[in-house]
């Protein structure tokens, strides 16, 4: 006679680190074949901007998180999470019309994008189980914007985001987004910049958001796949986030 069990299934713990470490490995590729389309190197874009908005870009990511913040969540009643490719149809379609009118219209869509961006993190955090209302919950899809952008070479740091925790406090999430904006600043400036050159500003602003829609969504993927893992596994996260440093070969960052 056979005994059923109602233990839970036996967790992979290091197979899934494997999933998590191949989608990390593989989230900035398409930003290479960006760069082919607008030319140039992502450290000499931002040096394309006027001063002025290279001055403000700072103070423009922290307006622009901000708002992105609160549009996404009030949409999520009304407007239902899409697929990913319908996601980035939509982002390059965005960047186009953005780029269309150089600098202008690339800062009136700034906000627009970076909207349909967190959309997309908080779409992944419903997939592996997390409440995209929670406070911190909302925290977490900001912290996703802190990982290097697609444009960006990988430095040893990007996994810094996913240890990062702020104690939940009134003013926790303008403190998240003033930790946030300096780096998203920098990948923002770029986004600009490719959409400012001449002639190629609609295709270079596609190019741009529709590489920044699949970075963004698997970096999401990797830091609520960990989460979820650290529940799952009971295991603390500080240690899968160690175990998938060296699984995807990067030094720890003092």
């Amino acid at each position: 006679m056979q005994i059923e069990s109602n233990l839970p299934a036996a967790i992979d713990v290091d197979a899934r680190l494997n999933q998590i470490a191949k989608r990390y490995k593989g989230a900035g590729g398409v930003g290479i074949n960006v760069l082919n389309v607008i030319g140039g190197s992502a450290e000499g874009l931002i040096d394309r901007l006027p001063s002025v908005i290279r001055r403000n870009l700072e103070a423009a990511t922290v307006k622009a998180l901000g708002q992105a913040m609160k549009a996404a969540t009030s949409t999520r009643a009304m407007v239902p999470d899409q697929k990913i490719w319908l996601n980035q149809a939509v982002s390059a379609a965005m960047g186009a019309a953005g780029g269309a009118g150089g600098l202008p219209t690339a800062m009136a869509e700034l906000p627009v994008t970076t909207t349909l961006l967190l959309r997309v993190i908080q779409g992944v955090a419903v997939e592996h189980g997390f409440d995209p209302l929670a406070e911190n919950v909302q925290f977490d899809c900001v912290q996703v914007f802190s990982a290097a952008g697609p444009l960006a070479e990988d430095d040893g740091a990007d996994l810094a985001f996913l240890s990062a925790r702020v104690a939940l406090s009134g003013r926790a999430m303008q403190a998240v987004i003033a930790k946030v904006a300096p780096r998203l600043a920098v990948v923002l400036g770029q986004k600009l910049a490719a959409q400012a050159v001449p002639v190629l500003g609609a295709v270079a602003g596609a190019a741009t958001n529709y590489a920044y829609t699949s970075y963004y969504e698997d970096m999401a993927h990797v830091h609520f796949g960990l989460r979820k893992l650290a529940i799952d596994a009971d295991i603390p996260h500080g240690e899968l986030v160690e175990r998938l440093r060296i699984k995807v070969g990067q030094k720890r960052v003092s």
